[in-house]
């Protein structure tokens, strides 16, 4: 049985995660935390989480999903700030796009902790927190979707695709790459490694 989560109205969510966002991007590193993340385009592969943005396109997209990612990382940060660091609370539900970008935010582990010192705020990312297989747990309507739109307006639809339908292209994605070799949703590649011609 799992204990339901206590988590602050979403009112007062959007305040300090509106808060915890300006620190960030008004912080002397944080063209730098843009740049590194960007170049980390080449890395930015998985099979079932920026696949499913339809027509993706790691250079092109990278702007507007940084963008989400600080927003989504600034609630987490802010739900964190309002429990007295209950970490199971602040792991909030995400969209699996804007999950994956925060691995690459991630990466940048020496600069956010600067950033995180100076702003005195806490990231919050543990994947052993995270719902369901790889996220996608997140869907319209629900709390971190209340905080977002209480904080920041609306979502990018682009970026936050509801649990179903993220569940529906990959299993659309889980055909295509069977194919060639791809199985258990990236888990295991089987794909003949011969010379190229």
């Amino acid at each position: 049985m799992t204990a339901t989560l206590a988590r602050p109205a979403p009112e007062k969510v959007a305040v300090r995660a509106r808060e915890i966002r300006d620190a960030i991007e008004t912080d002397r590193e944080f063209a730098r935390l843009w740049e590194t993340c960007a170049k980390y385009s080449a890395d930015w592969t998985d099979f079932h989480g920026y696949p499913i943005i339809e027509n993706y396109d790691a250079l092109a997209d990278a702007p507007a999903m940084f963008r989400e990612t600080i927003r989504t990382m600034a609630l987490k940060s802010a739900v964190y700030d309002l429990t007295n660091g209950d970490e199971r609370a602040a792991e909030l539900p995400v969209p699996v796009p804007v999950d994956v970008m925060s691995h690459a935010l991630m990466a940048q582990f020496t600069l956010l902790c600067r950033i995180q010192s100076r702003g005195r705020f806490q990231f919050v990312h543990m994947t052993d927190l995270e719902e369901g297989d790889g996220g996608g747990t997140w869907d319209h309507g629900d709390y971190t979707h209340q905080v977002y739109r209480e904080a920041f307006g609306p979502i990018n639809e682009r970026f936050w695709i509801g649990a179903a339908e993220t569940e529906r292209r990959r299993r659309v994605l889980d055909q295509v790459y069977a194919g060639i070799g791809v199985t258990e949703r990236g888990k295991k590649v089987a794909i003949p490694l011969g010379v190229a011609t």
